[in-house]
């Protein structure tokens, strides 16, 4: 797509529909002295035509069979979507059939060309992420001129490289250091992503531990075959309960799982080994002969998820000079033997009657640097390290009679609870002079937020509106922060400057070999809010009167903001405010935009996922996408990011594209460790069935600490067939509870209920899924929610919006006010389920990935427009419309007309809709406008694809 100014195209007064000529212009919203900064050069600009209108086949003349989970029973709750105005659709993607017909891609590895092993540049770098949210592992990249190596591939690594331009392209091979959300949550949307790279695709050689299967066949569920089949694993199978012995000769010695012209990669295998018979520390040096000689005669439990990985790299020596005088003198000719001598091996010279090695007639070779990427993550996988006499080779503390290859530098992924301890120090030592860096869980440069464009971006809306746009969680918070010089103690090392805390960017030399070292040349330097403004300020003058404008919008009523509550606002007398927003207060929802844009994660939006914020009553996620944790903890800060977790209630996924719940597994299990040794409940997950699949595969890695519901199961037919249940004869709801198998339910032939399964929209199941209904219930109950109902939308099989309803509440007169309704439309085409639900909604989150003038991508994709987005909204009478999942081609603002935005906001990451302020929420949009004047569209990095192909979304 052709760079194409934002503001241009923003405002376009040809986009205006008929529909909203009542509407006052948002001109008029901002004073006049700022009007002319914003608007008067867009109007010589705009596009001369007008709005296209397209006719598509009605919703309602679809087959049957077309969409089977949708409710047909549509009790009309409101005015229907007018009929003369329907939306196309793409019926074979809706029904997952797109692309059936055609041959299935076989995705190849990149061949690249070979290098040469002595002028070839290389070095080790590590990838920050994670490094300001500590949410997940950091990676590390191995760099040859024609190859890449990555070792862990945890939530953001995608986005990390679109931020720091690491083309994903160029990636040859990932390893795991162990199998588990934090070291490979990304690796679903890097799969996905490669895949869609070019017209044939593209593959990954995927390397890890053996129960790397079991992450492999939970993301079968999703991802297409051809794009995991270069996974391999390494090492003993995981027993899933059978003890067995992991003493294996086999698995002592590293294993080689690599080796080319530039480099050879083994594995040592770590894995839990219990002390004998009493509690100790890591495992002093002097009894590690004791677990050598396998006094351990007990079998081991071992499970999946307790492997971890040392990688050995090694690059090849370099051969010494060839002196072809001394050859001479051994009465050697040039020729062939010249040529063996510089192999390595010896000739025989006739002339002489003598052996010549190559000894004689070279200089001595320089052994090639050796790195070392450690991961022990608990002191029972230390024990095993100790035991290991596979590593001796690399100890330069032994003998001279012993073969050494001395390691030049050591990255530790291990957590900081084991590095600080004395013993994993003293083991530390034994590699003389190698480089420590220090990269695990805890140590981070806290105060340099990784993914500094998204940074910047939100300091920037915070200084122009901090009610929508409060200070990221890394700048709001104190936290902790890492001496300038960034070295780690560690007693015993003569020299501190050989060990030092990773930071972001950090690199050690490997080639050449007189530049081996440390390069701290591209370290990011530290970034501040104040200087970011500073800039802002010198960049667009006017944003300091408007920042000023924004202020008044809330300082207006200043008593309101003492007593907690809010009133009307006169200004919006057209917005007739609901009843719902009476005396509302500030602590009853907040909605929190974590991710907003659609396909994949780039350098200014995440994606999709949004946190219900109910504050002392817990919150719900809608959709979850990678990198949902990090999001949070850049919102909330790392402390109340996992206060958040401890409260959530639910989690609801709308459909099976990655975008939309790849950072599931994360969010569960950083739940289960928080709650871990507390009473607490599994946490309920709402979803479409084939997500189950994944979860169901993925909970054999790791215990996940949940309870599934499907979305079939709490449409509104359903919830109505439960609620029908519940108010059933005792006997007939206690029995069901103990035994819900569906030849003792309700639904039986000749039961009172019988007919109740038929009705059009029911699951056929339904009994099935009561016990955790019940439990629904209560969460909902808990949380100060009258209701969750799905509705099926138009997208992809099994794709869902959903209903939030908030229970009634009392003011302080004694009337009952009724609670407010929130609608997520999870992705869709415009469809009368989603204007039906939204039906005097107070909020309704609407996805607008394409802006007006692609109708037809939107239809091939079964997403809607900007247009389409609020006719939805006005058709159903809808108070607000926040705007979402916008297409990565629209890196920070998205194109849309002046006049959509009457009761609209669009929606930016770590946005926060208070619902006190809701009457507010258009009013900013101007402004929003003027910060974002001299943006350009389509300033993305190459490596972040436009949905022109469909695998991930």
């Amino acid at each position: 797509m052709p760079h194409i100014s934002n503001l241009r195209l923003l405002l376009s007064s040809s986009s205006s529909s008929s529909s909203f000529s009542h509407l006052r212009p948002l001109t008029t919203l901002l004073p006049s002295n700022l009007r002319r900064h914003v608007f008067a050069p867009l109007r010589s600009s705009s596009s001369s035509g007008g709005r296209r209108d397209f006719y598509s086949p009605s919703f309602t003349r679809r087959g049957e069979s077309t969409f089977m989970d949708r409710d047909r029973d549509r009790q009309s709750k409101g005015p229907p979507m007018d009929e003369t105005k329907s939306f196309g659709f793409n019926k074979k993607r809706a029904q997952g059939r797109e692309g059936s017909g055609l041959p299935k891609k076989e995705l190849q590895l990149k061949k690249r060309p070979r290098s040469n092993p002595v002028s070839t540049i290389s070095y080790v770098q590590i990838l920050g992420t994670g490094m300001d949210t500590q949410d997940t592992s950091p990676s590390v990249l191995l760099f040859f001129d024609h190859q890449r190596f990555i070792f862990n591939a945890g939530e953001g690594l995608q986005r990390f490289c679109t931020q720091h331009k690491i083309k994903l392209s160029k990636i040859d091979h990932i390893f795991l250091s162990r199998v588990c959300s934090e070291t490979a949550g990304g690796l679903p949307g890097l799969l996905l992503t490669l895949a869609a790279m070019g017209e044939e695709g593209m593959s990954v050689n995927i390397w890890g531990p053996s129960d790397l299967k079991y992450l492999v066949d939970a993301m079968k569920s999703f991802i297409p075959n051809a794009a995991m089949v270069h996974t391999k694993s390494f090492g003993p199978t995981p027993s899933d309960g059978a003890a067995i012995n992991p003493e294996f000769d086999q698995f002592k010695d590293p294993i080689v799982i690599l080796e080319d012209d530039v480099v050879k990669i083994s594995a040592v295998l770590l894995w839990p080994r219990e002390s004998q018979g009493r509690e100790s520390p890591i495992g002093c040096m002097d009894v590690s002969s004791n677990i050598l000689e396998g006094n351990d005669k007990n079998a081991i439990d071992l499970k999946p998820g307790d492997m971890s990985v040392v990688y050995i790299c090694e690059l090849p020596e370099i051969k010494g000079r060839f002196h072809p005088e001394r050859a001479k003198e051994k009465g050697i000719k040039p020729g062939p033997d010249y040529r063996e001598l510089q192999l390595g091996n010896s000739v025989f010279s006739k002339h002489l009657n003598i052996m010549v090695h190559p000894s004689d007639v070279m200089d001595p070779s320089i052994p090639g640097p050796v790195v070392l990427i450690v991961d022990c993550p608990t002191k029972s996988h230390f024990q095993r390290l100790l035991s290991l006499d596979s590593l001796s080779n690399y100890y330069s503390v032994l003998s001279s009679e012993r073969s050494q290859k001395n390691v030049s530098c050591m990255i530790h992924l291990s957590p900081t609870s084991i590095i600080s301890d004395h013993d994993y120090q003293t083991w530390m030592k034994r590699f003389g002079s190698a480089q420590h860096i220090i990269a695990g869980h805890e140590m981070k440069n806290a105060e340099i937020p990784i993914l500094s464009a998204s940074a910047r971006i939100a300091a920037r809306l915070n200084y122009l509106c901090p009610q929508f746009f409060p200070a990221p969680g890394f700048w709001s918070s104190k936290r902790p922060c890492l001496s300038s010089d960034s070295s780690f103690s560690c007693k015993g090392i003569s020299d501190p400057s050989k060990i030092i805390s990773a930071e972001n960017l950090l690199k050690f030399t490997l080639r050449p070999r007189d530049k081996i070292g440390l390069d701290r040349s591209i370290i990011p330097t530290t970034l501040t809010a104040s200087k970011i403004i500073d800039e802002l300020l010198i960049e667009i003058p006017e944003i300091a009167e408007a920042a000023e404008n924004v202020r008044n919008l809330w300082d207006r009523d200043k008593d309101n903001e003492e007593d907690n509550t809010l009133q009307e606002e006169p200004w919006l007398n057209e917005n007739k405010l609901p009843n719902c927003l009476e005396n509302i207060r500030k602590d009853d929802l907040e909605i929190v935009l974590l991710g907003t844009g659609s396909s994949q994660p780039s350098k200014y939006r995440n994606v999709s996922s949004i946190y219900i914020n109910l504050f002392s009553k817990g919150g719900l996620l809608l959709d979850c996408g990678e990198g949902t944790l990090g999001q949070m903890k850049r919102r909330f800060g790392i402390e109340g990011a996992d206060n958040a977790l401890r409260g959530l209630r639910c989690v609801w996924i709308s459909h099976i594209h990655a975008d939309h719940h790849a950072g599931l597994a994360r969010i569960l299990t950083q739940r289960r460790d928080l709650l871990k040794g507390s009473p607490h409940d599994p946490l309920l997950v709402v979803g479409p069935r084939q997500l189950k699949r994944y979860l169901d595969a993925y909970r054999r890695l790791e215990d996940l600490d949940m309870l599934f519901l499907d979305c079939r199961h709490t449409t509104e037919s359903s919830i109505s067939a439960f609620e029908e249940f519940l108010e059933s004869p005792d006997n007939e709801v206690s029995s069901l509870m103990r035994s819900p198998s569906p030849q003792q339910g309700l639904f039986t032939r000749g039961s009172p209920m019988q007919s109740c399964w038929k009705r059009p929209g029911v699951a056929p199941d339904i009994s099935m899924a009561f016990p955790i209904l019940k439990s629904m219930k209560e969460v909902l109950r808990e949380a100060g929610l009258d209701s969750l109902v799905s509705f099926p939308v138009v997208h992809c099989p099994q794709a869902y919006g959903v209903v939030l309803k908030a229970s009634q509440r009392v003011n302080s007169f004694g009337k009952l006010i009724e609670g407010w309704k929130v609608v997520y439309s999870g992705d869709t085409r415009p469809c009368p389920e989603l204007t039906q639900a939204s039906h005097g909604a107070t909020v309704l989150i609407n996805e607008a990935t394409f802006e007006d003038g692609m109708v037809d991508e939107a239809i091939a994709r079964n997403h809607s427009t900007t247009e389409e987005a609020i006719q939805v909204g006005a058709a159903a009478g809808v108070y607000r419309i926040i705007l979402t999942h916008f297409s990565q081609r629209y890196p920070k603002i998205p194109v849309f007309g002046e006049s959509h935005m009457h009761k609209t906001c669009i929606a930016f990451d770590l946005m926060s809709v208070n619902i006190a302020d809701l009457p507010v929420l258009p009013r900013v949009l101007p402004y929003l406008k003027l910060l974002f004047k001299n943006e350009m569209a389509g300033d993305e990095s190459e490596d972040v694809l436009e949905e022109s192909v469909g695998v991930t979304y």
